[in-house]
């Protein structure tokens, strides 16, 4: 079998109606799928202002608004139509990338009908209640992920940093790597734009230290708050430019007066934004991959990283940027002002960073899933089955 003969069923937690870099990378598999001749069908909530036009067929299904967080939704059931839709279908793969109840009933479902499935692993779930004092829960959140993710046939993660963690924490003995690509029509050196940056308040002379993503507090918004506290408190001169929307817009906003909020920024003008910064500062630790790492790379952008899962695979520590340890913000603010204050060593770190990104192209790492994908098909073929508990 090749690439046309596949069927895949994909159920995702947010396909399309907020746009993060989980659910672009998704829409971008899809239309590779259906350019190689493969059949898809896509389940996930929907909305009435979808963030993006969906790539392939999307059937909606039921969900209700996350407490708190109310543009996402938490997708509870598999419906009667779904079920009809999906027998209609007939795939012979089931691929879930995300271990919400609907991904848990798809599970079943493929289990009950004999089919594989592959799990994509988008972020550390088992970290975010660290963020809203609830810590206590992380035990008990990554024992339902093992559960969830033994029963599939096989799972993929976006960083080798991330397949080994994965590994240590016993989700699955079978861990590859789907990782994630660059537009580099978009990300590169060349679209810096001085002038740009003089419009919205930012001189030539003044190191522009970015943060990119969505303004949520499970990105680091705090450790990075904290850290520029720091910085002025040194008196570096420097200035924050903020790149996405979000929740705690507001909050951030308070804590960094003096920081350049751009909102949502896509396509060309984003790629102007990335590279009209002199470095990017990741403080984060819940990416499985670190999609903004990768876009500042390919500009030629040194990035200052809490060292975690996926900026360790992007990143060589004095090389293409700093990798930190998470939460130490002392040491955040050393790496910031060395690069703030030295010219040179920003710029040798930007060239090697975009020749490290220059590995990262979607077509290549596409193809690595699809390869997984008949991988296991070939392998429930030949009567292998999943190396897990036998849970039903």
């Amino acid at each position: 079998m090749d690439a046309s003969g596949l069927r895949i069923a994909l159920f995702s937690g947010n396909y399309n109606y907020v746009r993060d870099g989980a659910n672009q990378a998704l829409n971008r598999f899809v239309g590779y799928l259906l350019r190689q001749g493969a059949a898809v069908r896509v389940y996930s909530p929907t909305t009435d202002t979808p963030a993006f036009a969906p790539a392939g067929d999307l059937i909606s299904t039921p969900s209700v608004p996350v407490p708190g967080r109310k543009e996402y939704r938490i997708p509870y059931a598999m419906s009667s139509r779904v079920r009809r839709d999906l027998k209609a279908f007939a795939p012979n793969l089931v691929h879930l990338s995300s271990p919400d109840p609907l991904g848990h009933r798809a599970l079943s479902w493929a289990r009950q009908h004999g089919l594989p499935t592959v799990a994509s692993v988008h972020t550390r779930f088992e970290t975010y209640p660290r963020y809203y004092g609830l810590a206590f829960l992380e035990p008990v959140i990554e024992g339902i992920l093992r559960r969830f993710y033994r029963r599939c046939d096989a799972i993929v993660a976006p960083s080798e940093s991330m397949a080994q963690l994965l590994r240590e924490q016993r989700m699955s003995y079978d861990v590859g790597i789907w990782t994630r690509g660059i537009d580099r029509e978009i990300f590169n050196p060349g679209r810096r734009d001085l002038g740009w940056r003089r419009s919205i308040g930012i001189y030539d002379d003044v190191p522009a230290i970015g943060f990119i993503g969505r303004l949520v507090m499970e990105k680091g918004l705090d450790v990075f708050s904290d850290t520029i506290d720091q910085l002025a408190a040194r008196q570096v001169a420097h200035k924050v430019l903020v790149v996405g929307e979000g929740p705690a817009r507001e909050w951030f906003q308070n804590r960094l007066p003096g920081a350049i909020f751009t909102g949502f920024q896509q396509g060309a003008d984003l790629g102007r934004a990335v590279a009209s910064m002199d470095m990017l500062f990741n403080p984060s630790v819940t990416e499985t991959f670190g999609n903004v790492t990768l876009e500042a790379m390919a500009c030629g952008v040194p990035t200052v990283a809490a060292r975690a899962t996926g900026s360790e695979s992007l990143l060589s520590d004095r090389v293409t940027g700093r990798l930190i340890r998470p939460g130490a913000i002392g040491a955040f603010a050393d790496a910031l002002q060395d690069y703030c204050l030295n010219g040179d060593a920003r710029g040798q770190a930007g060239a090697a960073a975009q020749t490290r990104a220059e590995r990262n192209g979607w077509d290549q790492v596409n193809q690595a899933l699809v390869d997984t994908y008949l991988r296991i098909i070939r392998q429930r073929e030949q009567g292998m089955m999943p190396r897990s508990s036998p849970v039903p």
